[in-house]
């Protein structure tokens, strides 16, 4: 503290030195010239990459080391040392070393030094000697590390993070739909109404979306369980050995328990980014679903009074600073918010995806975090939707009964026995009077009203067939 009570910041730095010349770097930073290079160079966001990130290239770190140390290359005291530094960048130890901005060099060079640096300055704090290049970077590129670490984030992340949510999300829908199998309701097209349906079938709709957007992601991740490590700078493999790719990923299995494997023409991980693309498309997918849903839960709530008032979302907190007991949708406004932010940041990774040239694709690093980004959003946005809009919401069921005894639409029903035109004839008289279908339909079709009561039963329109 200074005499004014202000906290003072520690500018006291030492010098390292790489091949362009000395660096000042802060004296208790635990990275080295190249990781401050890029600090320097890229004051751009404040956002430096995921914490996610930063764990699977540690991961690949500690992999590679093992790999490495497999085929005699590294000695056993420098891979153990390498292993206890990974494990504890993973357990989210020292995330205050990695600051390098998102918007960095494309290769993501910037990041991988970062880990470089911080793992042989932890290792050399343990007493063993290392070398950021020679030694944690041995057998590896920037150019195949960091591809290799976008692959294995979003498999985790997708599996871990966001197929959970989903099938929670799920489950919840389905006990809800089992509780309202036989609440009828008027269904709409073009927000018109329109035969009834269930609300029931309404939130089966949303499961089905749910579920198959799962499952096209489950699919996308699993396109990207093919790692391009042992590329190294363009995809030959040159500074390393043959057999390092297939001890990589044996290794990689046993440590994340996935089955992940060699990438058989490692140029297409390092010079296209096809495969994450594809994930991004699909989290865009998952996004659009999740807002139609946003959506459909926003206009069943709306009102009370001049809405549909079909449901009653939960009341989180007070809607207005100066309407007095108004109560707003914000749940469903949130989850909306995320699938626009979702479609924006696919838009950008789509952009990202043609930035291949010739032997690297240079937005790598934006690509890697965008994709956590819009993983954890999602994942984040799932749970709040199942559990503080969905699971609570409340039926009014008066509303929904009664608009369905005033939908002139049920006249359809009686299209196979007395034709269109009749039928249309007597919806518009409903319509234009406001009475009630049925009656309408006794004066005019010349059918009794036991058998109108049959034909026009909502909730037997719901099953479909014809009656």
């Amino acid at each position: 503290m200074n005499k004014n009570g202000v906290s003072e910041i520690n500018t006291q730095t030492r010098i390292e030195t790489d091949s362009l010349g000395d660096v000042h770097v802060p004296v208790d930073a635990l990275w080295g010239a190249q990781t401050q290079r890029a600090i320097d160079n890229f004051p751009v966001s404040g956002q430096p990459m995921p914490s996610a990130f930063i764990s699977a290239v540690a991961l690949v770190k500690q992999t590679a080391a093992e790999a490495n140390a497999s085929l005699g290359l590294l000695d056993n005291g420098r891979c153990e040392a390498i292993a206890e530094a990974c494990q504890a960048l993973i357990r989210g130890e020292y995330a205050d070393q990695f600051p390098v901005d998102r918007y960095q060099t494309g290769s993501g060079t910037s990041t991988n030094m970062n880990v470089n640096e911080v793992i042989a300055a932890i290792a050399a704090s343990n007493g063993v000697e290392m070398h950021p290049n020679d030694h944690v970077n041995m057998s590896q590129s920037s150019n195949d590390v960091i591809p290799t670490a976008i692959h294995l984030s979003s498999v985790i992340g997708v599996q871990e993070r966001l197929i959970p949510a989903l099938t929670h999300l799920r489950g919840v829908i389905y006990e809800r739909e089992a509780l309202f199998s036989e609440q009828v309701k008027t269904g709409r097209t073009h927000l018109m109404d329109a035969m009834p349906i269930t609300l029931g079938q309404e939130l089966r709709t949303w499961r089905e979306q749910i579920h198959a957007a799962e499952k096209r992601l489950d699919a996308a991740a699993n396109e990207l369980l093919a790692v391009p490590q042992g590329g190294t700078a363009v995809g030959t493999g040159v500074n390393a050995l043959p057999e390092f790719s297939r001890q990589f990923v044996k290794f990689l299995k046993a440590n994340t328990s996935y089955s992940f494997r060699s990438m058989e023409h490692k140029f297409v991980g390092l010079s296209a980014v096809d495969g994450p693309v594809a994930l991004s498309a699909q989290l865009r997918g998952l996004g659009i679903v999740l807002t139609k849903i946003a959506n459909d839960l926003r206009w069943m709530n709306s009102g009370p009074i001049h809405g549909l008032a079909e449901i009653t979302l939960p009341a989180l907190q007070p809607g207005s600073s100066i309407m007095p007991g108004k109560v707003n949708p914000v749940i469903p406004e949130s989850v909306a918010m995320v699938g626009a932010q979702i479609m924006g940041l696919d838009s950008a990774n789509a952009v990202a995806g043609q930035s291949g040239n010739f032997q690297l694709n240079v937005m790598l690093p934006l690509i890697g975090a965008n994709l956590l980004d819009m993983i954890g959003l999602l994942g984040n946005a799932t749970s709040m939707l199942a559990d503080k809009a969905i699971r609570g919401f409340s039926v009014n069921t008066d509303t929904l009964d009664a608009g369905v005894r005033r939908n002139p639409v049920l006249v359809t029903a009686l299209n196979p026995e007395i034709g269109y035109s009749l039928a249309s004839e007597i919806a518009k008289e409903a319509y234009k009077t406001g009475r009630p279908v049925i009656d309408v339909a006794e004066e005019m079709s010349g059918l009794g009203r036991e058998r109108l009561e049959e034909l026009m039963d909502p909730l037997k329109l719901t099953r479909g067939g014809v009656a």
